[in-house]
Order: C-alpha cells, then structure tokens, then sequence
C-alpha cells in the first residue's frame, strides 16, 4: 500500500485542529471507539487520521478492525449497552443497521461538511453519510485477453465468452460483488431489484464459465496464481493489484457500473456521541478525503476534492458518480434471503 503523503498527514492534522473544539486541559481525556474496515482502510486510518484527531480532541481512538456485517453483528450484541462510538460498513448493511435502530442521525451543527457531501453519497434522514466510493465492474487480466486473441469486455455478458471457460472467478452473492452481478443483469433485461428474474437468467449464463464462487471479496490470488482471468469485482481492488505491477485492468460496464458506498455513523446511545459526530466531520474534511484516495483509490464523496490527475483518472470520480444509480436497499434487503436461495439452486449447483 502507498502510505499517505506527510503533506496528507500534515493537512489531516491540521483539519482535525479545526474540526473540534479547543481541548479542555483539566478533562480526563475519553477513548472513542471506532470499528471499521481493516488493511489498507484501517492502516490509512492509523497513520493518516487517528493521530491528528486524538491531538485535536484530547482523546484516545481504539480502531477494532472486521468486516461489515462483523461490525453490525457487534452494535447488536451490544444495543442494550453500546460500546463502540463510531461504524464504518457498507451501505447495503448500513441500511440494515438502520432498521435495527442502531445508528444515530448526524448533527448538522457539529457535521459541518455535510453541506457538501454528493448526492449518491447521502443516505436517508442522515442518518450516517458516505465517505468514500467505489464501483463494482468487470476485472480482466489485459495479457491473457491480449494472447488469446479475447476482445476486452465492455459488458457483464461478455462473461461468457467461450473462451473464458473455467477462468472466471464468480463472486457468490453472498457478498457485494456477487449482488452486484445480479442486479446489474436484472437492468439489462428490463428489471431491476423489484424484478430480478432477468437478473437470474443474465448470471446464469455467465456463471457456466466460472472456476468458482468467491465468498471472500478479494480473487486477487485467482489473479496472481492463473487460476481466473475475469471476474465481477470493484475497482479500488482492481487500482491495488495494479499497483503490484500484474497486467489488471477495470471496466465500466456499458449496462452501468453500480455503486459501492463506505459509510461512516454514529452508533445509537454512542459512549461518546460528541466526539463521534466530530471523527464523522473529520473524515469529510478533503484533506482526509485526499488521504483515502491516496491509500486504497477510494473516491471522494465531497465536492471540490483536489487530487493529483494520476490519481483522479484511477479512481470513481464524480463525473462518474453521476452515472451510478441509487439502490433501493431497503428492497434489497428485504429480498436478499430468498434470492440467495435461490442462486444458491439456481447458480451454483446448475
């Protein structure tokens, strides 16, 4: 992972002064909990982040790393007794957390850059806010399709080229990517999440070519070992394992590529709910915005986010967010079990 510039660093400590209020010397300092994402999010974090806003704020930041659905599965062990201030999860479990109860709105008054937070980045009542984005497309590896003579895909059904049989790695729908596949299928033959049959009929003949079904989010090894040539994936992994110098490229598909949104709240009855509305401001300042792009080719969620022109063209940058469409993950979600279910009969046993 590239670390994050000391210019970042600098600008994040900075941002953190004026983000809170002046420490109060003769106040016992707190520990602000935050859970989160791990690897390159939680080592941006770390370095970038944390330091400047515990300088600022007179605090202790302890970051416990796990995936989203870890993460919410904690806030409701705890709900009677919350013990963690801060949650960074995906949207679509966002969502879920929210109907559980177990998120707070967001202060305005505290949240200053909400002002200028986009639109697709926005969720309902404020209820938490996106502070990074992503994409889920199509990855190739650009040698092997140049070799065997494979034009490059432009859209998921390209999948299912003949000549990708048993090198594509499927992700399985239990994770976003895999979701992802089928909704995106679903537009193309006319539905959408009311209406997935098309997304079903769409997968299932690209699957037909698959090596696997990925649980995990990360095919990076399918990659390195030879093993998948294509795959559904998102693009800051894509930009990651590029960055190793393996011949990867990302696709946008021409169906439309669909967001992938990491959001940052405030738990419900938070032990320290002022420093928690203030680490979400934190993170909206574009200089903490500038540190995620930097690190994992997360793109920025605020308007006006300088970044080096490198940088923006590997990225989803906002001209491209507006191509994105909202899911409804409410319906998503209400939906999810019954469509695993089913890909589970229909996908992955066929």
């Amino acid at each position: 992972m590239k670390p994050v510039t000391p210019i970042a660093g600098l600008m994040l400590a900075t941002l953190a002064l004026s983000s809170c209020a002046a420490p109060n010397p003769s106040a016992a300092p707190g520990t602000l909990i935050v859970a989160g994402y791990g690897g390159s999010y939680e080592e941006a974090f770390k370095q970038s982040v944390i330091p400047g806003f515990e300088k600022s704020c007179s605090c202790r930041v302890t970051y416990i790393s796990g995936s989203s659905t870890d993460t919410v599965a904690k806030l409701k062990a705890q709900q009677a007794a919350p013990q963690i201030d801060v949650a960074l999860i995906d949207d679509g479990v966002q969502n879920q957390a929210v109907q559980a109860g177990l998120l707070a709105k967001l202060d305005p008054k505290t949240v200053t850059n909400l002002a200028d937070v986009i639109d697709l980045a926005r969720l309902p009542g404020d209820v938490g806010v996106g502070f990074s984005l992503n994409a889920t497309g199509i990855a190739y590896n650009t040698d092997y399709y140049a070799k065997n003579g494979l034009p490059a895909p432009k859209r998921l059904a390209d999948l299912a080229h003949a000549g990708l049989k048993g090198k594509l790695v499927m992700p399985s729908i239990t994770q976003t990517y895999g979701l992802g596949a089928l909704l995106i299928a679903a537009k193309v033959g006319g539905g959408s999440e009311r209406e997935v049959d098309p997304g079903f009929a769409g997968v299932k003949k690209v699957a037909a070519n698959a090596v696997t079904f990925d649980t995990t989010a990360d095919v990076s090894n399918y990659f390195l070992q030879g093993q998948a040539v294509a795959s559904v994936w998102g693009n800051s992994r894509v930009q990651m394992l590029a960055k190793k110098g393996f011949p990867v490229a990302f696709v946008y598909p021409e169906e439309g590529a669909l967001p992938l949104i990491a959001t940052v709240n405030v738990v419900n009855k938070a032990p320290h709910p002022d420093l928690a509305q203030k680490f979400v401001n934190t993170l909206l300042e574009p200089a903490a915005q500038q540190a995620m792009a930097e690190s994992n080719f997360n793109g920025p969620t605020v308007k006006g986010v300088e970044l080096d022109p490198a940088l923006a063209g590997k990225v989803v940058g906002q001209d491209r967010a507006a191509e994105l469409r909202k899911l409804d993950w409410a319906v998503i979600n209400e939906n999810r079990s019954a469509w695993t279910d089913r890909w589970n009969k229909e996908i992955e046993t066929s």
